[in-house]
């Protein structure tokens, strides 16, 4: 069924528990389903259909979290955007996934704002309506590549939703009894899919967007009541550094999750001494949804893996003519289940998948007692702080200055964020010139930390750069978290 009924259900079972608790705003299970169907309507009657999608780029409000149940409750599919993205990078998501139009800030252009004159229109329209209830229809895109270009990303339907949400539960403990701290963008796979499921089960979103400083989000779970939450190693290695004391820093929390970027073994050891005790590492992508988890009980012996395969999705390690591999062999991971995605919208030729399994690029092995290890991915793309850069979204903004010739984008080691971008051009601008040239066209966090002026690139006989020799060049750098862009 359509994911969205369920919101009536909690409304009948749970009226007046908290469903979002937004700063001294609490909206109860029984008012957001009621409002989750007047906005649904409104969208119906100012002329979306079933089967549109709907890109949302909003801040990480309540709002934001009523707009996507809305779309979800009248058939639509939610395209996440990234409010931080510049309007070029905004308008080429939209077009590239046909969007029939962009939910936008009152104060930003460009698209449908959701401002005091929506709200109000949404709000008086009618709760009553019939909408949509094929649990086989698509929801959500997932995007998974750059934003320049030709973008791509599967669209999971209500089903394959409601298996992932389920993977949560089972695996990962989440339960109706929970205050989950959303304190990771909604953009985000993992803010997003975390803060709707708890909503879904009749659990409490507490909404804490970022930017925040590190004692900030420590005061605030303790003040919420919050129970679990999801943060990024970025901000995890923050917390580290303010964690002074014999107690940990979050003795509330019954579940620290962090997901996007492998923790080091001594990383992890340090997050459960300082910060929670229940920390589980989360492996995953946005494509295929959770893989495997690292939990505290998990012994010495696996803290150097990603844990052990979650419920309800099948992994396996295999070889170039996709034969599965024998444990302790190095090969392509695949996977496959209810919550993973088959094919990319709109482009069902892809080779990430193949055969009903997905192909997320990485490489790893399995070790005799069950436990996945990773080797490498086999993608190029930059993990900085737990979010995928691609290369090619910065190059094609380095190209496109009239002074430049050639560019390359290279993934750099970071002491904070563990990647960090870096960048090699050729061609007559200043690096101060590009620098600001690369802020005024891309989201802050795609900016390069350092750029290079080169009189060529290296390539191969066949033309292709050769960006190992590129990353040899920064190889004596590694970025600080107090560096300043040069």
């Amino acid at each position: 069924m359509n994911l969205a009924s369920m919101l009536d259900h909690q409304a009948r079972r749970r009226p007046a528990h908290p469903a979002i608790i937004e700063g001294g705003r609490v909206v109860t299970h029984r008012a957001l389903a009621v409002r989750v169907r007047r906005w649904a309507g409104h969208l119906l009657d100012s002329g979306f259909s079933p089967g549109d999608v709907v890109a949302v780029a909003l801040r990480d409000t309540a709002d934001h979290l009523v707009a996507n149940w809305a779309i979800a409750r009248m058939g639509g599919i939610i395209l996440p955007v990234d409010h931080r993205w510049s309007a070029y990078e905004k308008r080429n998501v939209a077009e590239g996934f046909g969007a029939a139009a962009t939910l936008v800030e009152a104060e930003e252009g460009g698209g449908i704002a959701v401002d005091e004159r929506f709200r109000a229109e949404a709000d008086a329209a009618d709760a009553g309506g019939t909408f949509p209830e094929d649990g086989s229809a698509p929801m959500a895109l997932c995007l998974s590549s750059g934003t320049t270009g030709t973008p791509k990303g599967p669209a999971l339907t209500h089903d394959q939703m409601r298996a992932r949400w389920m993977t949560q539960f089972v695996s990962l403990g989440f339960t109706e009894h929970d205050r989950y701290l959303s304190a990771t963008p909604l953009y985000f796979g993992g803010g997003r899919s975390f803060s709707m499921s708890a909503i879904w089960c009749g659990a409490t979103a507490v909404m804490f967007p970022p930017p925040y400083d590190a004692r900030g989000l420590v005061e605030a779970a303790g003040a919420t009541g919050a129970t679990t939450t999801l943060l990024v190693p970025t901000i995890l290695r923050r917390l580290l550094a303010e964690a002074a004391g014999a107690a940990p820093l979050f003795p509330g929390l019954r579940l620290l999750l962090s997901t996007g970027a492998v923790l080091h073994e001594s990383e992890r050891r340090s997050v459960m001494q300082n910060l929670c005790p229940f920390f589980v590492n989360y492996y995953g992508s946005t494509e295929g949804g959770g893989v495997s988890i690292l939990t505290p009980d998990h012994g010495p012996e696996a803290a150097g893996s990603v844990g052990r395969v979650v419920f309800g999705t099948d992994v396996q390690i295999v070889d170039g003519d996709h034969e599965e591999a024998p444990a302790e062999e190095t090969g392509r991971i695949r996977y496959r289940g209810p919550g993973v995605a088959t094919e990319f919208f709109r482009e069902p030729e892809s080779g990430a998948f193949l055969d009903g399994w997905f192909y997320p690029g990485d490489l790893g092995k399995f070790d005799r007692n069950g436990f996945l290890h990773l080797a490498g991915r086999g993608r190029e793309t930059i993990d900085r702080g737990g979010v995928t850069v691609y290369p090619a979204d910065v190059e094609a903004v380095l190209l496109a200055h009239p002074e430049v010739t050639d560019a390359a984008v290279v993934g750099v080691p970071s002491t904070e964020l563990g990647e960090e971008i870096a960048a090699c051009f050729v061609g007559a601008a200043s690096v101060d010139e590009l620098m600001a040239h690369c802020r005024s066209g891309l989201a802050p966090y795609k900016v390069p930390r350092r750029i290079l002026r080169v009189e060529n690139l290296p390539r191969n006989a066949l033309g292709k750069i050769r960006k190992a020799d590129l990353a040899e060049r920064f190889s004596r750098v590694r970025f600080a978290d107090s560096e300043e862009r040069s």
